[in-house]
């Protein structure tokens, strides 16, 4: 980081990828996003060379690991069930390469959905591949559209930096659109919010200076919701503050 010269950071994005098309794109939401929360989006590379990922997110001032298809259970340590969704083990290179410089490096992150979940992963935690038959519940997540509405709450942990943004709100609603979630919490994440069932909705990286995840979608939310803005908004926040320091 350090030689964007502008006054708006910088945040790279990891494709969304298309397994049958083999082609890499995006949702205008997470861009649409991050512009109006005062940053400027660029899409990352499906490269899996070390050294493209450290040029290109040397040219960003964060990261925003997006949603998309399934984990391949190989990254913690199992074997696909019969309900394991597509994956694409070039995609989860690729974000694996991603997610370790930024927490090599200390570069801001914030992750959404699956990016919550490679998260948990890269810490050593392990996901439910299924939640409708490994933990069946009545809490809906798995929404139809609209996503910009609230389908569950979930309970925000005193202390956390999820708090801390939120001004100590207790409870927000989210909208929900997984079927994969945190099984096991990987060592050193903090779990910032749980559903009204258990399951974790949100992690963060201690000591870093902001590696943040939620399992719901602020990009859908981002509209209607302030409170979602203000997750955006933290992040970009600390963006600004690693450019000021570099400056």
């Amino acid at each position: 980081m350090g030689i964007n010269n502008g006054t708006r950071p910088i945040v790279g994005v990891v494709p969304l990828y298309d397994v049958e098309r083999r082609s890499m794109w995006m949702l205008p939401e997470y861009f649409t996003m991050l512009e109006r929360s005062g940053a400027v989006p660029m899409m990352l590379p499906m490269s899996t060379d070390q050294t493209v990922i450290a040029q290109c997110i040397e040219l960003c001032d964060g990261v925003l690991f997006t949603g998309g298809i399934d984990i391949h259970p190989s990254e913690y340590g199992q074997d696909p069930s019969s309900q394991c969704g597509e994956t694409s083990r070039e995609l989860d290179a690729v974000e694996r390469l991603c997610m370790q410089y930024c927490l090599d490096n200390d570069v801001p992150l914030l992750g959404i959905c699956r990016g919550l979940q490679f998260l948990n992963v890269m810490l050593g935690g392990t996901l439910y591949q299924d939640l409708p038959t490994e933990r069946p519940s009545h809490v809906n997540h798995n929404m139809r559209v609209a996503y910009d509405r609230p389908v569950h709450d979930v309970t925000i942990e005193h202390g956390t930096p999820l708090a801390e943004i939120l001004a100590d709100v207790h409870s927000i609603g989210v909208n929900s659109r997984h079927h994969q979630a945190v099984k096991t919490v990987g060592q050193g994440a903090l779990v910032n919010a749980v559903s009204e069932d258990g399951l974790v909705e949100a992690i963060s990286v201690p000591g870093k200076t902001f590696a943040l995840a939620v399992q719901w979608h602020p990009e859908s939310m981002f509209a209607l919701d302030e409170r979602n803005r203000r997750i955006v908004a933290a992040f970009v926040a600390a963006m600004r503050s690693t450019m000021t320091e570099a400056a």
